[in-house]
């Protein structure tokens, strides 16, 4: 029965066999975490402390759930029933489809995506003259929802002057809109899930209890309403497991707080703490390498990763002539191990647009690779589309469904007639669904618009009883697709284009008859689908893969090229200003640790950028001076190491250029900057100091703008002076 733990080593199984009261597993990367938690959940089972149902693991990415829901049966090979496995957001849907209607929603809500929200924010910021672009708006709304309350200086949503006073009314129609559609977005589903458990007692101690055990993975990935979340389930026990890596912590840009993983023993007294240091992924030059670098951080546990596997051969730092010379010393070398028969190649970045000089050369080459974070299959518009129909199906107020295919395809209802119904809604303050049956039936409509409607309004009620009769889902979405005149359509089209859609909505109806087989609802399938993320669709198989470093945690390659190692590139202009520094020196650390055999770091020595026609002097990123020489391989046309680092850095450990008097360069002292003194920035004007924080590396400085919020600077970054 305990088979399993004869596969751990001694800080594991400490981990696995510790059952009651708080736990935190700092888990470095490559350190075995899956298999930890995976473990423990087998072992709470076997030995009797709890029955299945009541253990609740909870992750970030649909992926991993399934993974760890796999290892789990695996272990638990027998048993009838298995715990619950799933996503923040799919365990915050379990539980507002059952209580809803103490917010003033319906069970039958929907979730709007990012297109949705696209959309609805559209017409607001139209209607109200905004001028910000939508993106922009959606993201102030989202920072604002998941707002820290841990940090005293938070600057979640800086460097914009419309999220301060423009903000709020824009948000006020947008949640409106939202409530009035009876649907919720991402941020919704966790912000009102920590809302039903604090205005709901009763609901929040019977879900406590049902779930005796909670186990989190990524706990440093975690926002101030999923800490929330954590708090509420604990409530009436502190069985909790936290497992994460405060060095991996990378999304604070999505809201995640690296202080809830740092403050974890405060938040929960007594908590046991058990480090995880063995590495079972790279070579230990690769290793030590990576936590040369991250080892700069101030906040952060003390932790040393070794492994068991070969030293392996240092890590290369090649310098090219140029961005085109580095996508070809990369693409050769890709080549080169591809003909040796390595497969599974990794080549990471962090910002997009250093892809295309890689795609390019990569197509000259004839090398297959697999690009993440393109188009993804359920962000396609012929799947969107089938979507939408499947959700008015369902729930005929989902207003932003029904608006996409109210005329898709055309079928009489064009844009006066929708401002009509629009219009309509909006008197009766109903949905836009009501205004139709209204419309369908009024003597007053347009006769021709009239007609229209009935025959629309019968459509939708086919395709609801379709549903009523609990047909097969794939049969279901089939019928819909056909009644719709939409498949119809595309098979008119007789186009290369409309062939490839058409064969998109056929890999619809394999996902639906796959989702069917394991019996699971049209409600989940929608759930599920709208809960999808980029990499959950990630191939393995793929020789090469192109992504950013963001999208790389998680994932592993035999050989990894990290690429664009320069000065803001990695670490990123922006985050130098806001004074984001550590959490970019994570971003190198976990593009490091990627690599199981080989890395391959890459800067070029002048590059193209944002479109521009002149090729620029770059810089060697300072993450790359702190590295000891020692671990390096260095390589490139006419490059030593003392080129490589003249262009402001020293070649010393800590990456920080000093004067001759030992005091670091570009910055006055923390005596210059004092809370309280006032300061000038050409971008934000005036302010106030509030915070100074003297770090190995430079004056962090905390400062409040009239108007324009709280800011985070690295001295030596900003253009911030006194007066």
């Amino acid at each position: 029965m305990d088979e399993y733990l004869n596969t751990l080593n001694d800080r594991q199984k400490l981990a696995v066999t510790t059952t009651d009261g708080p736990m935190l597993v700092v888990a470095g990367a490559g350190s075995g975490k899956t298999r930890v938690i995976t473990c423990k959940i087998a072992h709470l089972i076997h030995r009797g402390r709890c029955h299945p149902g009541e253990v609740l693991g909870v992750t970030f990415t649909n992926k991993a759930a399934q993974e760890m829901r796999l290892r789990v049966e695996g272990l638990l090979q027998g048993l009838d029933r298995v715990p619950t496995l799933s996503t923040f957001h799919s365990f915050c849907v379990r539980v507002l489809r059952r209580h809803a209607e103490h917010l003033g929603y319906g069970r039958d809500f929907s979730i709007c995506d990012t297109d949705d929200q696209n959309a609805i924010l559209k017409k607001i910021c139209a209607d109200a003259g905004i001028g910000s672009p939508v993106p922009r708006v959606r993201s102030l709304i989202s920072k604002r929802k998941n707002r820290s309350r841990r940090r005293v200086y938070d600057s979640d949503y800086d460097f914009d002057p419309f999220d301060h006073e423009g903000l709020e009314p824009v948000m006020a129609q947008y949640q409106a809109h939202l409530e009035k559609s009876n649907a919720m977005d991402f941020d919704d589903l966790i912000l009102l899930t920590d809302r039903l458990f604090r205005e709901r007692p009763e609901i929040r101690e019977a879900w406590s209890n049902r779930y005796r055990y909670l186990l989190i993975d990524e706990y440093q990935d975690t926002n101030s309403s999923q800490y929330a979340l954590v708090r509420h389930l604990t409530s009436t026990h502190r069985n909790v497991t936290a497992v994460g890596d405060e060095d991996q912590s990378i999304y604070a840009f999505r809201g995640a707080d690296v202080g809830n993983i740092l403050s974890f023993e405060e938040d929960f007294p007594g908590a046991v703490v058990v480090k995880l240091e063995q590495n079972y992924r790279s070579r230990q030059s690769i290793l030590d390498a990576a936590m040369a670098v991250v080892s700069h951080n101030s906040e952060r546990k003390p932790k040393r990763l070794w492994t068991e596997n070969p030293r392996g051969e240092p890590v290369e730092v090649h310098s090219a002539e140029s961005s085109h010379a580095e996508s070809l010393f990369v693409c050769r070398r890709i080549e080169r191990y591809l003909q040796q028969g390595e497969t599974g190649i990794g080549v990471l970045y962090r910002i997009n647009f250093l892809s295309r000089q890689f795609e390019d050369t990569l197509n000259r080459f004839g090398i297959p690779y697999r690009l993440v974070g393109g188009v993804s299959f359920y962000k396609r518009k012929e799947v969107r589309d089938a979507l939408a129909f499947l959700r008015v199906a369902r729930n005929p107020r989902d207003n932003l469904a029904l608006e996409r295919i109210i005329n898709t395809p055309p079928r009489g209802i064009g844009a006066k007639s929708l401002a009509r119904l629009r219009l309509g809604a909006a008197r009766g303050g109903d949905s836009l669904w009501d205004a139709v049956c209204r419309d369908a039936e009024q003597e007053d409509a347009p006769r021709r618009l009239r007609n229209v409607l009935e025959r629309f309004v019968a459509l939708v009620g086919q395709w609801r009883q379709w549903i009523d009769q609990e047909q097969p889902l794939h049969l279901v979405v089939e019928q819909i697709l056909h009644s719709s005149g939409y498949a119809r359509t595309l098979e008119r089209e007789e186009s290369e284009e409309a062939k490839n859609r058409l064969l998109n909505l056929q890999e619809l109806l394999g996902a639906a008859r796959d989702h069917e087989d394991s019996g699971r609802s049209l409600q989940e399938f929608l759930d599920e689908t709208a809960l999808r993320s980029e990499t959950d669709d990630y191939d393995e198989a793929a020789p090469v893969t192109l992504m950013t470093l963001h999208n790389a945690k998680g994932l592993e390659f035999p050989v990894v090229f990290v690429v664009g190692m320069e000065e803001k590139l990695l670490p990123h202009t922006r985050s130098l200003a806001e004074g984001n520094l550590e959490e970019e020196r994570r971003l190198c650390y976990v593009g490091m640790t990627r690599a199981r055999k080989r890395l391959i770091l890459t800067l070029a020595r002048t590059r193209r950028m944002w479109g521009g026609d002149v090729e620029e002097r770059r810089q060697a990123s300072s993450f790359l001076s702190e590295i000891p020489h020692r671990l390096v391989r260095y390589s490139g046309p006419d490059w030593s190491q003392a080129q490589l680092w003249g262009t402001g850095h020293s070649a010393g450990r800590s990456g920080v250029r000093r004067s001759k008097s030992g005091r670091k360069a570009g910055g006055t002292g923390s005596g210059s900057f004092a809370p309280g003194a006032r300061v000038e920035h050409p971008d934000y004007g005036h302010g106030t100091v509030l915070q100074v924080q003297n770090t190995r590396h430079d004056l962090k400085l905390t400062v409040s703008f009239s108007g324009r919020g709280i800011k985070k600077f690295y001295q030596r970054y900003a253009r911030v002076r006194l007066v």
